[in-house]
């Protein structure tokens, strides 16, 4: 997808399977020398809609052709093994013949292993996209000459245009991503906590969008590598879960999960929110002029600023939750759970 398109797509094609927009390289790039370069448009769309009918492809492949058979597999094997030992001990003569054992499972233990194969199939494909993603975008972020704890570099030498290939395609697959959330937010059973997801994946959408037109993408791109580490652990750790893993390995996973979420979306994440409010209005000046690329009004910062800072309550309220569950993990033996509530109903 970061060729160019002229030898091999017809234009109307093109917008849909290539980045669009191809400019001159800058004479001092500050970023990706070598990269192609471009500018932004409105047939950015169209990518994005590839990816998202991409990923929706994906990730239904994944779900039917490798995680639900893998999980069935192994829940289903596992049940016939506690089976088989509650039937010998039930005999005490070892035969295995019990008349539990010979009945095969009951309602409620293939109700709950369907529960757990769906659920697990659910998380594989944000295990599979996680990883891959977040280590995309540390590549990214590597080469930008930006850095967290000297977050005035996200602001100077505004506006950051044009976009080097890599910094372009992650940012559209990123919103194409969030943008896929959404609509699987409305595909799958709802949890408690459906509305605050739906009002974090629209705030983040809107973010990714005016940042990207508004050429300010540097922020974006270290914002969402910040955000997706700590995602990588957690649905593996849920995936453990369902799995009936040791409860040592779901809770060092969940841990790993709690401690990653605080250091980056309360500690770093915070870093660019307060740059936000007190180093960009400092370094960039409020003028709306769209043939010099440059995007910034009071109001626009205000709402800007907003929104960080209502992605920050969302996820304090989360963190609360995530809480609650490490507590529980600490002065009992339940282990780590998802608080939000697995049940069908």
């Amino acid at each position: 997808m970061l060729s160019s398109s002229e030898d091999w797509l017809p234009p109307y094609l093109a917008p849909f399977f290539t980045l669009s927009y191809r400019t001159d390289t800058p004479a001092e790039p500050d970023s990706f020398p070598d990269s192609a370069y471009y500018t932004t448009g409105s047939h950015d769309v169209w990518l994005i809609l590839t990816c998202i009918a991409a990923m929706a492809v994906l990730r239904d492949v994944l779900r039917l052709g490798v995680f639900e058979p893998f999980a069935r597999w192994k829940l289903a094997r596992d049940m016939d093994s506690k089976r088989s030992k509650r039937a010998m001990n039930g005999n005490g003569n070892g035969n295995g013949t019990a008349n539990g054992h010979a009945n095969g499972p009951s309602k409620k233990e293939l109700r709950h292993m369907n529960r757990s194969v769906m659920r697990f199939a659910e998380q594989g494909w944000s295990a599979v996209y996680y990883p891959l993603q977040w280590s995309f975008g540390l590549y990214v972020n590597y080469y930008l000459p930006t850095r967290i704890f000297e977050p005035t570099n996200l602001w100077l030498d505004y506006p950051h245009i044009p976009l080097a290939a890599p910094v372009k395609f992650y940012y559209l697959t990123q919103s194409a991503f969030y943008m896929h959330q959404v609509l699987i937010l409305n595909a799958e059973a709802r949890r408690k906590d459906h509305w605050q997801m739906m009002a974090h994946h629209v705030i983040t959408v809107f973010l990714m969008g005016a940042s990207y037109f508004f050429n300010f993408t540097r922020v974006g791109c270290l914002t969402m590598v910040i955000m997706d580490w700590c995602d990588i652990f957690l649905p593996i750790a849920k995936m453990c879960r369902y799995l009936d893993c040791s409860q040592i390995v779901c809770d060092s996973l969940f841990g790993l999960f709690l401690v990653s979420w605080f250091v980056t979306r309360h500690v770093l994440f915070i870093f660019v929110i307060v740059s936000t409010y007190t180093d960009l209005p400092r370094l960039v000046p409020f003028e709306w002029s769209p043939h010099l690329g440059r995007f910034l009004s009071r109001e626009y910062w205000i709402i800007f600023c907003a929104c960080l800072t209502a992605l920050q309550i969302i996820q304090v309220v989360w963190f609360g939750t995530i809480c609650r569950v490490a507590w529980r993990v600490l002065t009992t033996s339940e282990g780590a759970s998802d608080d939000r509530s697995d049940e069908e109903g």
